[in-house]
């Protein structure tokens, strides 16, 4: 983040907030006796556990390695077929891809940018039961994505839903009941990930989260991010003389633990998870920034012709992004970097990455996706952004229209 403002200052898409609180904190961590594998790291899961409103949260080093012990604790293996959406970051599909599986993308609702779930069941209603294994929803944007209509589709072809909720940690949906059903509550999808980078809501530098309301899938998934490794006596199948390396042994010793399944290290370190408890302490506070900021944005361009789509204000929205779509979308970037507004494009559609396209995929197979791209960026958007800078990046796209 290296630009600079109208005032000598940059105004990028995204940062992180760090207070003096999360600084003593992690200074606390590195002063302490554990620099990973302490206490802190149980301390951040139960914490975040309980303001998703899941049972259960495994802490990871990042968001793709929480998507790939997803795949991993879900059995994805080679040949299995997993759909998701084109318009998300590469990691939503490439862990499927990591287990050998294959990747089907399947269309976004242009209204909502998210993954349609018409689309979704067509591919299922033109394939044999049991084609698919499963399906990864992404929350993007924040958007929370009605995972009770998805859970119900699922159940009917016995599929699994991963959950990609990196954008979204404080939003949520209305269900049929009217009930408020948290992102990544567990209570539709089998599993659900966060991920921790900098721009997100809630920054560890890096660092990533699984949710879960399934024991089984949890104890599974702590095994998987420390290399396989279990140190549970209830677990183990050696027997206790092998163990202790000798008959007389009655119990298994202090030092035994046994490597059941090949395994990752994909830990995430006790001073990482300090600053992931003090950010999570500002969470409400930081959405509530965010969806002021939309509502602005909102009320700037909901009447300007140049102006083809926009995120708007959506109840539960947890706008980790807030995405516009516009006419000549490259001069617009090109000239708000002249002014040092340094805005972003999400996403550049996955099955057009040329890694994608060798698996058989080409333009024209997501019409709506690549529509979308042809026209979408993101402004500004954290918590930290002030009145004045928001004022001056919707002064600049206006002055840009304005004189064409």
């Amino acid at each position: 983040m290296q630009h600079l403002t109208k005032e000598g200052k940059a105004i990028p898409y995204g940062r992180q907030n760090i207070t003096q609180e999360d600084i003593d904190a992690v200074i606390s961590a590195l002063q302490s006796d554990y620099l990973t594998q302490g206490p802190r790291i149980a301390e951040f899961e139960a914490a975040f556990a309980k303001y998703i409103g899941c049972k259960y949260a495994v802490a990871l080093s990042n968001g793709t390695a929480a998507l790939h012990l997803c795949a991993l604790a879900l059995d994805v293996k080679e040949g299995d077929k997993v759909i998701t959406t084109p318009i998300t970051f590469a990691a939503s599909a490439n862990c499927i891809k990591y287990c050998g599986g294959d990747v089907v993308f399947a269309d976004i609702d242009p209204s909502t940018y998210l993954l349609d779930i018409n689309n979704v069941r067509r591919l299922l209603e033109e394939s044999p039961k049991g084609t698919y294994k499963g399906i990864i929803p992404v929350d993007f944007a924040g958007k929370a994505i009605d995972l009770e209509a998805f859970r119900k589709l699922a159940d009917e072809y016995g599929l699994w839903i991963i959950e990609d909720a990196c954008h979204a940690p404080g939003g949520y949906f209305t269900d049929k009941t009217g009930k408020q059903q948290n992102c990544g509550n567990g209570n539709f999808a089998d599993l659900a990930i966060f991920s921790f980078h900098p721009v997100k809501h809630i920054a560890c530098g890096e660092g990533g989260m699984i949710t879960t309301n399934n024991e089984a899938l949890y104890n599974k998934l702590l095994m998987l991010r420390t290399h396989g490794i279990t140190k549970s006596d209830s677990d183990y199948t050696n027997s206790i003389a092998f163990a202790a390396g000798t008959p007389e042994a009655e119990n298994y010793p202090g030092w035994y633990m046994e490597m059941q399944t090949l395994g990752y290290n994909y830990r995430l370190t006790d001073f990482q998870a300090a600053l992931g408890i003090t950010q999570l302490k500002k969470a409400d506070e930081g959405i509530n920034k965010r969806r002021e900021i939309a509502a602005i944005y909102n009320d700037a361009f909901a009447d300007k012709l140049y102006i083809k789509g926009q995120s708007g204000v959506v109840e539960g929205h947890a706008y980790h992004l807030y995405v516009i779509e516009v006419e000549d979308r490259l001069g617009l970037y090109n000239f708000l970097r002249e002014n040092k507004i340094f805005a972003q494009i999400h996403y550049i559609p996955c099955h057009l990455m040329p890694y994608y396209r060798l698996q058989g995929w080409n333009e024209g197979d997501m019409v709506i996706a690549e529509e979308y791209y042809k026209n979408c960026i993101s402004l500004p958007m954290y918590p930290t952004l002030t009145v004045e800078e928001q004022e001056f990046v919707i002064q600049i796209i206006s002055s840009y229209y304005e004189r064409k």
